[in-house]
C-alpha cells in the first residue's frame, strides 16, 4: 500500500466513530508532504500499528511500551517505507517476534495523537494507521528491548491494561454492531 493506494483509501474510507472521521483530511493534508513518512517530519508524521487478535478474535496481543508506559498494539515508525502496511508488520514482528501473521490489506483504524517529548526530540503527533492481523497466540512471543512486556490480552479484560479511547476503539469494531 503505497502514497497513492493511501490517498484513495482515506477519500473511501468509512467508519461509525466520529472521532475516527475527524481524523481523515489530517491524513490527506498530510500525504501531501514529501516527508510525511519520515520520522524527522514535525509536527507529525506517518505510522503503522498492527492490532493483532488470536483466530477467533477473543484477545488481542498487546505491547507495554517501555518510552510511553502503557499497553498500546505493536507499530512504529515508517522510516521512509510508503508502503504502510508493510510498515506495520515489520514493526509487529519485531516487537513480539510472532512470524505466522496474516493481515487484511485494508485500513482497520486510523488515530492521530500526541507523542511527549524527550531530551533529544520535541514533542509531535503519529498519524497512526492500523491493519487488522491475525496472529498464532501459541507461537512463541519475544520482548523487544522497546518494550517492558508483550501480552495476549482476553477482548473482555482489555480495560483493565488500558482506557485509551484509540485502542478500546479497535476492540469495538470487533463486535457485531462495530
Amino acid at each position: 500500500m503505497d502514497r497513492k493506494n493511501l490517498i484513495h483509501s482515506f477519500r473511501s474510507y468509512q467508519t461509525n466513530f466520529e472521532e475516527e472521521k475527524r481524523f481523515i483530511d489530517s491524513f490527506l493534508a498530510l500525504l501531501n508532504h514529501k516527508d510525511c513518512f519520515q520520522r524527522t517530519h514535525l509536527p507529525g508524521h506517518i505510522t503503522g500499528s498492527a492490532w493483532m487478535v488470536n483466530g477467533d478474535r477473543t484477545k488481542t496481543l498487546l505491547v507495554h511500551h517501555a518510552k510511553l508506559n502503557k499497553w498500546v498494539q505493536p507499530g512504529g515508525h515508517a522510516d521512509g517505507d510508503e508502503n504502510i502496511l508493510n510498515v506495520a508488520l515489520r514493526e509487529a514482528e519485531e516487537e513480539t517476534g510472532l512470524k505466522n501473521l496474516k493481515p487484511f490489506t485494508t485500513i482497520f483504524d486510523v488515530d492521530i495523537h500526541k507523542i511527549p517529548a524527550r531530551k533529544d526530540f520535541p514533542e509531535h503527533f503519529h498519524y497512526d494507521i492500523r491493519f487488522l492481523t491475525e496472529a498464532d497466540e501459541t507461537e512463541k512471543i519475544i520482548v523487544s528491548d522497546e518494550s517492558h512486556d508483550v501480552k495476549w490480552v482476553s477482548m473482555n479484560e482489555l480495560e483493565n491494561f488500558t482506557m485509551e479511547r484509540s485502542v478500546l476503539r479497535m476492540k469495538d469494531k470487533l463486535l457485531p454492531d462495530g
